[in-house]
């Protein structure tokens, strides 16, 4: 199976997972660049979309998806579409093609967001995360509360190390310069800074990497950690727990210019 990045929008990735006869995406809130990806590769056939929360710029290009297609689409079960949909909760798995996808309900950016994971036969697995886990950082709480994402995030983080992390938008670079304010003595999280710094330089995408890489450089997953609750704390005192610290850090990153 090959896995590649459509981009869309100003900073927008579509995932596409296609075999030699099938093809799935992921988040498709412009149908554009999938439909010129189709037309460019007229011996496969879109047959199934993913969707991961509701927001118009993961589900806007769906209508015209499914109109053209015929696709089937499958997204949270507790959140509105505006297409048909198979509502998936958490512990469902379904299968496209011998590829087994297990579905988490990940609520925090929404209420209902879900994430979905697989384990392709003699590849590394993989992660459509949406706006809940970014590279460096993670989604705003627009409907959900921090102990709703702190939870989310921590079962995302438990997942395979060598999972490839397929987050929905290029912000790594911001993200990565607020975790250098947080973390400025990681040396993991300024290798991975260099490094994705150079990668955007050549208009590559930072995309998608590794969990294990998260765990090292992601201040939202090292909540937890002295390095990165100590500053927390020192700027908000009402931060004397797991979740008042990430929720303060959440803030911080609100905040940070």
């Amino acid at each position: 199976m090959k896995l590649i990045a459509l981009p869309a929008f100003a900073d927008n990735y579509i995932w596409l997972l296609h075999t030699d006869r099938h093809a799935l995406v992921v988040d498709p809130g412009d149908s554009a660049p999938v439909l010129a990806w189709l037309q460019a590769h007229p011996g496969l056939q879109l047959d199934t979309i993913l969707v991961t929360h509701h927001h118009a710029d993961h589900t806007g290009g769906l209508v015209e998806l499914v109109a053209n297609t015929g696709a089937r689409v499958l997204g949270p079960a507790l959140e509105q579409m505006p297409v048909p949909t198979q509502g998936l909760q958490q512990g469902d798995q379904f299968d496209w093609h011998g590829l087994a996808l297990q579905v988490h309900e990940v609520p925090g950016h929404t209420l209902g967001h879900i994430a979905f994971w697989a384990q392709p036969m003699g590849q590394e697995p993989l992660l459509f995360c949406g706006d809940t886990l970014f590279s460096g950082g993670c989604g705003r709480l627009f409907e959900g509360t921090p102990a709703q994402m702190l939870d989310s995030l921590d079962r995302l983080a438990a997942l395979p190390g060598a999972t490839r992390v397929c987050c929905a938008h290029e912000y790594t670079l911001s993200n990565l310069k607020f975790a250098l304010a947080v973390e400025p003595e990681n040396l993991a999280l300024q290798a991975h800074w260099a490094q994705c710094t150079q990668m955007r330089n050549q208009s590559l995408p930072t995309l998608p990497v590794a969990l294990h890489t998260e765990r090292a450089i992601n201040p939202f997953l090292r909540s937890r950690l002295s390095t990165v609750a100590a500053p927390v704390r020192q700027r908000d005192r009402l931060a004397v727990d797991d979740v008042t610290t990430f929720a303060a850090l959440r803030q911080w990153k609100n905040d940070f210019r």
